[in-house]
């Protein structure tokens, strides 16, 4: 369902003034910080990107991502008739509470009504998950207990062992799960065991990942996935364009030079 960029007839390039080799929306929660920025840095640079925000009046976390997958429809409106190679679901906590069919369903009668695909971060790692034949993952959480667990379950659903679980402890109490940096990811999981795991997995889309992500797989020898690295992955092949490994990530490289100007 993927839709190329317009050509102009008599040169073959694009007649988009930015976004040549692509050009892609993305839905964030309100709050998150990190979701924006490590995409512009993920995508390359000939593509562009449009932002629009999840949002909901709920002050409890389970409702908002709740009522993120509910309203996303008219959530995706507000980006008009903007002609998309695809749009990226930047909330894996709302895909924990619905089945994978029921949010293919979902996605894909928007995705029908719109003209462009919907991604979900959380199918974006699941096909990662698929691309790289990993089968078992160790966790790295940064959600409150409850939300941990509803992970959990998820993977283990969709057929994925998870072998050991770090929960980090809440940032800040006001953002518990935003305000964690860079340092803290990287100190906690040099002391985790991931017991025999495949890979490891930075889940949520608010956690600064990508320094970690750099730092991180050379010296755990094991890929070490993002729900960030992998739904840019996602759409930059839905795009046609390049999405090989590299020396920052095996899933997916060609950021690090963007990464240090950031």
């Amino acid at each position: 369902m993927s839709r190329p960029a317009t050509t102009l007839a008599s040169t073959g390039e694009s007649a988009r003034e930015y976004g040549r080799d692509g050009l892609f929306g993305l839905l964030t929660p309100q709050g998150n910080p990190t979701a924006e920025p490590e995409m512009r840095i993920l995508l390359p640079p000939r593509t562009s990107m449009l932002c629009a925000r999840l949002t909901s009046a709920s002050g409890e976390l389970k409702q908002r991502l709740a009522d993120y997958l509910e309203r996303l429809s008219d959530l995706v409106d507000q980006f008009g008739d903007v002609a998309f190679e695809a749009v990226g679901f930047a909330c894996t906590g709302s895909s924990y509470g619905v089945s994978a069919e029921e949010e293919r369903r979902r996605l894909s009668e928007i995705g029908m009504r719109k003209g462009y695909p919907l991604l979900s971060a959380a199918g974006a790692v699941e096909e990662a998950l698929r691309a790289l034949g990993i089968g078992a993952i160790a966790l790295v959480s940064p959600y409150p207990s409850w939300l941990t667990d509803v992970c959990r379950a998820h993977w283990e659903r969709r057929g994925v062992s998870v072998t050991s679980i770090l929960e980090l402890p809440p940032a800040a109490p006001q953002h518990p799960i935003y305000a964690h940096t860079t340092a803290e990811v990287i100190e906690a999981v040099n002391g985790f065991d991931p017991r025999g795991a495949e890979a490891i997995l930075l889940t949520g889309t608010g956690m600064p990942s990508l320094r970690a992500i750099e730092s991180l797989e050379p010296a755990r020898q094991m890929p070490v996935l993002s729900s960030n690295l992998c739904l840019a992955w996602a759409l930059v092949r839905i795009a046609g364009c390049p999405a090989r490994p590299g020396s920052e990530s095996r899933l997916y490289g060609g950021w690090a030079q963007r990464l240090a100007g950031s």
